[in-house]
């Protein structure tokens, strides 16, 4: 049996292909990667027409088609989805492939083209998973950009917050102007796209509306409570995405928070030091609530008729990152076996109504002997 893998869609949204083929474009596109006693042989990339002459200098591929190329005798359709699927099927047609290995992106445009001629297919629930895990020295590069970039922007949120000004009621202000979650998110997303990221909402979260892990914070910022800011911006060259939280208080900090920020700041140092090639994202996790709990902190979701003063830490270690701000593997229960290369965050948190919220986060890549921190950001509560 003749067999190829194939991975389809569009570069500029499906990160499997792009991934693949390092080349972005914003129309259908195929990889398909021919086998030889069950491993690639040769790598052919189809693309729109107008793209090929990039495609042939930068995709990651040995050959460079066009839907033209594989057209059927019945014609391609004027829909370029459509046409590509055509010629994907007609391309592995004549080369006699009767089995196609795809993953989890694939369009059922594809799928049913290739079932239209006689193709067998076959689903691979570890294709592009794996592959994407085990980052390579130019998405660590990638990575470590992205990396500066946002901790560059979370420098300028964090001294924006310690350094504005307090009225008689508490409210920060910023050079006379009322300093809101609203305006800091504004601040950082113009200073990500001067460095060339696109920006989702940051979380800015100012006191009991921290106590949500994933709240973004709305309204005034006040003097004496502790604000999480979390950024995590993509570049626009590369997508690969940076990720990176801090908390910051203008003013005196209250003894519980500074009790909650030493728990986490330990936290993270267990979790990172447990983290290395082999272990489980279980184990990390287990290593974070080892410290959260000996400091008297729970973890969990909070109980119904849980008091104000109940705070612990309600999420996961920390996740995977790339192409995705969120993808494999997880630091949490039933998280898997670490790969040498897998780029994580490290993120552990602790919340409560009574004072809000405290995270501090890392972006580490994996090592057989342990990790590569890619932050070098100050993590204490004062800023100024």
């Amino acid at each position: 049996m003749s067999t190829a893998r194939l991975i389809a869609g569009i570069p500029a949204v499906n990160k499997s292909l792009f991934h693949a083929v390092r080349f972005a474009v914003g129309d259908p596109a195929a990889c398909i990667d021919f086998l030889q006693d069950g491993k690639p042989a040769h790598r052919l990339f189809i693309v729109r027409d107008i793209e090929m002459g990039r495609a042939r200098q930068h995709a990651r591929a040995d050959a460079v088609s066009c839907p033209r190329d594989f057209e059927p005798a019945a014609g391609l359709s004027g829909d370029r989805e459509t046409a590509t699927a055509q010629a994907v099927a007609e391309c592995l047609r004549r080369q006699h492939i009767t089995l196609v290995v795809s993953d989890r992106t694939l369009p059922l445009i594809f799928a049913d083209h290739l079932r239209q001629a006689g193709i067998a297919l076959e689903y691979d629930a570890g294709m592009g998973v794996l592959s994407r895990r085990a980052k390579d020295a130019q998405e660590v590069e990638w990575l470590q950009s992205a990396q500066r970039a946002t901790e560059d922007a979370m420098r300028m949120a964090c001294e924006m917050v310690a350094r504005a000004t307090a009225d008689a009621n508490g409210v920060l202000h910023h050079h006379g102007e009322r300093l809101s979650a609203e305006h800091l998110r504004f601040m950082i997303d113009v200073h990500l796209l001067k460095l060339g990221f696109s920006n989702p909402p940051s979380i800015v979260a100012c006191g009991a509306q921290g106590a949500d892990c994933h709240e973004h914070g709305h309204g005034d910022l006040r003097t004496g409570q502790p604000v999480i800011v979390d950024i995590f911006p993509r570049c626009q060259k590369t997508f690969y995405n940076g990720d990176c939280t801090r908390t910051v208080v203008h003013g005196d900090v209250h003894p519980e928070v500074t009790r909650m920020h030493s728990a986490v700041l330990e936290a993270k140092r267990a979790a990172i030091a447990a983290v290395r090639t082999g272990v489980t994202g279980e184990d990390v996790h287990r290593a974070t609530l080892g410290v959260i709990h000996a400091h008297g902190f729970a973890s969990g979701m909070p109980p119904a008729d849980a008091p104000d003063t109940w705070c612990g830490m309600t999420h996961g270690t920390g996740h995977g990152i790339g192409l995705d701000v969120h993808e494999p593997p997880l630091l949490d229960f039933k998280g898997p076996v670490l790969v040498t290369g897998d780029a994580l965050t490290v993120e552990p948190g602790l919340y409560g109504r009574a004072h809000g919220g405290v995270r501090v986060e890392d972006m580490v890549i994996v090592g057989v002997d342990g990790t590569t921190n890619l932050n070098s950001l100050f993590e204490g509560l004062s800023w100024r």
